[in-house]
């Protein structure tokens, strides 16, 4: 799908009706204009352009309540695809999903350091044109590219500003990829991209506030309230992982002390494990993944650093808690591969100090979407685009 045809789709009209349909489907024109205080013309104009453009399909009849049976909308969710991309620090992954998110190609390469601007960029290049060339592609059905990027991202401009992991400044991912394909392009961080993923895909329903946070390489987090993601003023809502924890703790990369990521990374728990077991028989290149399976064995130095984890990942989510006072706090990345020690000890944390006894049952999950969530996250980007286009918050 060309750009300029992209944009002509988007209205607050039609987003508010496509958005109706998503969420409420199927459902008939005189309920939506009920529902949305739209007028029955309005909802049948609008309702007959979406046909058109085959974003929306009618079904069978609906429930009669006395007179004709309603003719029923459902959104065409193979009506449109969008291109997804988790982009680094160590591979970039590419999906071709639907209205629905169901994926349907998939695409990756390695990411090998040191690596340029350019060189970043062209991989991205490479791995969105295979997606394009492959058999199941319909080009003129790709409504738009979603970019989860680690580190700091302009969402205006779709710059990647600090990629800490690759060394990278100043990425010009949206206008690259603008240029190269003649689609509309979203940037986003990676952790708040999961967030929206987890919004749209992850069978939360429909909540008031959400906040997710991904823990592997790094601490990062989302925040979603009402279906919207929060950025906060200079777009840095949601570095959890550079929360304090500890005024004396070790050095974070970021140069403040006791940073949540000190204790909750891979690379944090690997380190204090080989400060704390003084195992004989792991070497030096003990990693987080490593522990995970020594605990796995049963392991119960190893199992205490991952209770240990658990406990000061808690102390930061209690803190999330008492600031945002979230309905569902989900978790995802590698280091939540070791939920079953993890999670009981996080738990355990904010029930012991969260502030009332209603913010002590604040929900605690890991992500359903499992390595997915942020390549869907990516999608959602270009979903929000056209069911509900809005300010950014």
């Amino acid at each position: 799908m060309q750009r300029g045809t992209f944009q002509l789709m988007k209205s607050v009209n039609k987003s508010n009706i496509l958005n109706k349909i998503r969420k409420s489907e199927p459902i008939s024109r005189a309920q939506i204009a009920k529902e949305t205080k739209l007028t029955p013309p309005t909802v049948s104009s609008i309702v007959k352009e979406l046909l058109e453009q085959g974003i929306i399909r009618e079904s069978n009849l609906g429930d009669s309540k006395g007179g004709r049976k309603p003719t029923m909308l459902l959104i065409n969710k193979d009506a449109f695809y969008i291109i997804g991309v988790d982009a680094g620090p160590e591979r970039v992954e590419c999906i071709l999903a639907d209205l629905s998110g169901e994926v349907f190609e998939r695409m990756s390469s390695k990411l090998r350091k040191p690596v340029s601007n350019d060189q970043f960029i062209t991989i991205l290049k490479e791995n969105i044109n295979k997606i394009l060339q492959s058999s199941m592609t319909d080009k003129e059905k790709v409504m738009g590219i979603g970019v989860a990027m680690h580190g700091v991202v302009d969402v205006e401009t779709g710059t990647s500003l600090i990629a800490p992991n690759l060394d990278l400044k100043n990425i010009p991912i949206k206008a690259e990829l603008e240029k190269a394909f003649n689609l509309i392009v979203k940037v986003e961080n990676d952790a708040r991209a999961m967030a929206l993923g987890e919004s749209w895909f992850g069978g939360h329903g429909d909540l008031e506030s959400m906040v997710a946070v991904n823990i592997g390489r790094g601490v990062g987090s989302g925040v979603v309230i009402h279906g919207k993601l929060y950025h906060g003023a200079q777009d840095i809502a949601g570095e959890i992982g550079h929360m304090t924890i500890d005024m004396n703790g070790t050095i974070c990369e970021c140069g403040n002390r006791g940073c949540l990521q000190t204790f909750a990374s891979g690379e944090a728990i690997a380190k204090r494990a080989q400060k704390e077991v003084h195992d004989e028989t792991e070497s030096d290149t003990l990693t987080g993944q490593r522990v995970h399976e020594l605990a796995q064995h049963g392991n119960e130095p190893y199992i205490h650093v991952l209770e240990e984890t658990g406990r000061a990942i808690g102390i930061g989510l209690t803190n999330l808690v008492h600031l945002i006072n979230p309905s569902e706090i989900v978790l995802g990345g590698g280091v939540m591969k070791s939920e079953k020690f993890i999670l009981p000890a996080i738990k355990q944390t904010i029930q012991q100090q969260a502030l009332t006894e209603d913010s002590k049952q604040t929900q605690v999950t890991v992500t359903k979407l499992g390595d997915d969530a942020t390549l869907l996250g990516s999608v959602a980007l270009l979903l929000v685009e056209l069911f509900d286009p809005v300010e950014k918050s």
